[in-house]
């Protein structure tokens, strides 16, 4: 899988993975799809953000995810 807009320089932004070398982080990017789940919207804000720009951060931040069961307590179950 080829994330090629996601970049990392030690000289910019403490290392941490941004978007195209932008002072626009990964970790920023998904903070912003919570804060503005209207996409039109976040675009408006951030015009240098692209629509495959988000689909990378997204994936690039899911490969940290591992993938496990967590068994919930009783008093955590929904009901349906």
């Amino acid at each position: 899988m080829k994330l090629d807009r996601i970049t990392s320089n030690p000289n910019r932004m403490n290392g941490q993975p941004c978007i195209r070398n932008l002072r626009l982080t990964v970790r920023r990017v998904i903070e912003l799809l919570a804060t503005y789940p209207n996409r039109e919207e976040l675009c408006q804000e951030f015009p240098e953000l692209e629509e495959e720009d988000i689909r990378q951060a997204l994936i690039f931040a899911s490969s940290y995810l591992d993938d496990r069961i967590i068994e919930l307590s009783p008093n955590n179950e929904t009901a349906a």
